[in-house]
């Protein structure tokens, strides 16, 4: 466990103050009031290292300055990002940061094919996120459009949600806890790798340190091969993170959450939950239909309302790299390749067959 002194703050914040003034301007709207608490996330993510810490922080002001992030709630541009993803490989592809994405029934689609939301609080507080990694298809529109909406719903996350959290439990609170529901994980998930890895990237250079605990639920058979041998190449920090919870996670989210906060489908008895659960329950927090996707969109509009229309910025180049290579990562992502294929020319398993596993042992759970 990474343990930052008030001497690293110390430091962290010299440097902060040598920084020129747009860069001051940057971190006073980045933290919101909070510049220690700030400054300790990114020291976290740096495993306490000072130098590497301010990169990453200055890189990550950069980012929001350039592509106008503080506006991403509001109004409409392009930019051209460049994620450097790999030791040798630059990737491209434009960020279209506007204010929702329009048609609704457009957005609709977006939504329903990568599938977040939020489904209360914990008792200490935070935001429950739930993440719907095994049914989310990447399918209805170009990668942009889901980097646009996660970036979007990170930033209301950060200046809506949390605030609004730390007023109600009165008390500071900067993080959350994320709920992965991994119903429907196939073998051809493989081919959604790129499109998450960019997402990632997102958060982990720019949003370290803002989720606790991930909490893994209903886990097929395609899972558990890849954890096994995905698990030893995580960080200690990263482990400690990540927990794997029997079934749909209900007995062992109770101990953190009200009945109300667990997400729709943690709250059946069997695993494998979500596909059942989105169709007859109406607290699905997946669905546009939601109170908080209905907060986010309402909240997109009325700040876009308030903006006076103007022709679209010219489009800007720019890129944005890892403070260090990224080779961890890029073996998580081969050896995830890699166990799939043993699964698939090994075992002979195809997508239907994990399918009749995990149903089986679905059936088997609930009958328990």
């Amino acid at each position: 466990m990474v343990i930052i002194t008030q001497d690293q703050i110390k430091q962290f914040q010299n440097l902060m103050e040598a920084s020129d003034q747009s860069l001051k301007i940057a971190f006073e709207n980045f933290h919101q009031g909070y510049p220690a608490e700030t400054m300790i996330r990114f020291l976290k993510a740096r495993d306490g290292n000072i130098s590497k810490a301010h990169n990453m922080l200055v890189d990550c002001l950069i980012w929001r300055t350039e592509n106008e992030i503080l506006k991403i709630l509001s109004v409409s541009y392009v930019h051209r990002v460049y994620f450097f993803v790999t030791l040798f490989t630059w990737l491209t592809f434009c960020l279209c940061l506007q204010k929702p994405i329009v048609p609704s029934e457009f957005y609709r689609s977006v939504r329903d094919s990568q599938l977040i939301g939020m489904s209360g609080y914990t008792k200490d507080g935070r935001p429950v996120i739930a993440v719907g990694v095994g049914l989310s298809t990447y399918d209805k529109a170009s990668i942009h459009y889901y980097v646009q909406s996660h970036i979007q719903i990170n930033e209301f996350r950060d200046r809506v949600i949390l605030p609004s959290a730390t007023k109600k439990f009165e008390r500071h609170i900067s993080t959350c806890v994320k709920v992965l529901d991994m119903t429907g994980l196939k073998l051809s998930h493989l081919n959604q790798i790129k499109a998450r890895s960019f997402i990632a990237s997102i958060d982990d250079l720019n949003y370290p340190e803002k989720t606790d605990t991930y909490y893994i639920v209903n886990a097929p058979y395609v899972f558990s091969a890849c954890w096994k041998v995905v698990k030893p190449l995580l960080q200690e920090r990263t482990r400690k993170k990540i927990q794997v919870l029997s079934g749909c996670g209900k007995d062992d989210l109770l101990k953190i959450m009200d009945y109300e906060s667990l997400p729709h489908f943690c709250r059946r008895q069997g695993s494998g939950s979500s596909r059942y659960s989105r169709n007859s329950s109406g607290d699905d927090c997946f669905s546009l239909d939601h109170e908080f996707h209905q907060q986010l969109y309402n909240y997109i509009n009325q700040q876009a309302a308030g903006i006076k229309p103007r022709a679209p910025i010219k489009q800007a180049s720019f890129h944005v790299d890892f403070p260090e290579p990224n080779l961890t990562g890029c073996k998580i992502v081969q050896t995830i390749k890699t166990e799939v294929h043993k699964l698939e020319n090994q075992n002979g398993f195809t997508d239907e067959q994990i399918d009749l596993k995990t149903n089986a042992n679905d059936q088997k759970e609930t009958n328990a």
